[in-house]
């Protein structure tokens, strides 16, 4: 089987999306699906800097990757997005639908400019769709019916959580299935012998509530003495919000982007991962990845991260409350038996809820029942 996977971002910067497709490419291929992931690319160089405030991978991207174009930022659901939104996208998708020869595509985002768009009005091949996004989505007033109606073209549509599905039939009614974002696995559920640290894993966006972790941090680094790893935030972005919060740095260490084996292991190493978002999130991918890592979470009590969170594998706190945020992760870090049964715990609901092989196989099954239908 040949499967074309489309996706209306940029390989360049990362996202949730990105990982995802990342991760399901990889396992795809594992079990000997040929797999193409077709998306935008914005090379190192002056021109990428002017388009993007941030920092992107540098380097080629992976073989099964497909350029099709430069990304452009467009702010929606409170996120910055990289969009790829040349005209000339649809002249190059029409060319690789003609040459590539799949079986079968996979979009995601699928109403999203302008691959997934282009891919819809221009194949007559088999195709899935998995929606992402949660929220009030409201740009789909004018995307609705100007070519909403292309969602038709789609034999499955899946969902990534309750709250995309619901999301999604508000705009777009029809019959969705939940299939849920995947994580990756680290090497070893041993949740013991970490480091005095903690990590913030996401991009640096209001959304994510960083400027939430910061107010709590002079009050835990006080309380506990922790490190705090910043990873995947820009780190300029970060330094601009300490200085403009007016709060100590002292104890935080600003990483940046890490590849995703860099991500694992520093999760890998820490008592704790912290997902202190104020909203708008659709799936915890935040807190799966630190599961998949035997770590426990200290995060918000939000939607999206209530479809994911299991007894016993780390605690919720209002939103937005920097003193709850605190009072829970010093409550964590100072009951060290507890802590290592918490993340103890989170790995087993990552290895059987969100492990990518299950989920691989879940995925072929949907493709074959596409084609032979």
């Amino acid at each position: 089987m040949r499967v074309g996977i489309v996706i209306p971002y940029s390989w360049s910067f990362w996202g949730a999306v990105v990982e995802h497709t990342e991760s399901q490419a990889e396992a795809l291929s594992a079990k000997g699906i040929e797999v193409v992931r077709i998306m935008g690319l914005d090379p190192p160089g002056q021109f990428s800097r002017a388009l993007h405030p941030r920092m992107g991978r540098v380097g080629d991207p992976p073989s099964d990757v497909m350029p099709i174009g430069r990304s452009v930022i467009v702010p929606a659901n409170d996120s910055l997005p990289n969009i790829i939104l040349s005209p000339r996208t649809v002249f190059r998708m029409r060319r690789i639908l003609r040459e590539e020869k799949f079986d079968l595509l996979h979009l995601h985002e699928p109403i999203t400019p302008i691959p997934c768009v282009a891919a819809l009005a221009l194949s007559d091949l088999p195709m899935v769709g998995t929606f992402h996004a949660a929220g009030g989505l409201n740009w789909n007033r004018g995307a609705r019916p100007a070519w909403g109606y292309l969602l038709d073209r789609l034999d499955r549509r899946l969902a990534v959580s309750q709250a995309a599905k619901e999301s999604a039939e508000r705009w777009y009614p029809g019959d969705y299935e939940l299939v849920p974002n995947g994580t990756v696995l680290g090497p070893s559920p041993n949740a013991s012998d970490r480091l005095h640290q903690v990590v913030f894993g996401a991009r640096h966006e209001k959304r994510k509530g960083l400027a939430v972790l910061l107010r709590a941090w002079p009050d835990i680094r006080r309380r506990t003495g922790l490190k705090l790893r910043l990873a995947g935030a820009e780190p300029m972005a970060v330094r601009l919000l300490i200085s403009r919060l007016r709060m100590p740095d002292d104890g935080i260490e600003i990483l940046g982007f890490l590849p995703q084996e860099k991500l694992t292991e520093e999760l890998s190493l820490a008592k704790a991962s912290i997902a202190p978002a104020i909203g708008g999130e659709s799936f915890g991918m935040q807190l799966t990845r630190a599961f998949g890592c035997a770590t426990p979470v200290v995060a918000s009590d939000i939607d999206g991260y209530r479809e994911v969170m299991r007894p016993g594998v780390g605690l919720t706190v209002p939103p937005e409350d920097p003193q709850a945020l605190a009072d829970a992760v010093v409550d964590i870090i100072s009951d060290e038996p507890r802590r290592v049964a918490m993340g103890e715990m989170a790995y087993k609901v990552a290895a059987s809820e969100y492990g990518w092989d299950a989920l691989a196989t879940k995925l072929i099954s949907i493709y074959e029942s596409v084609l032979t239908g």
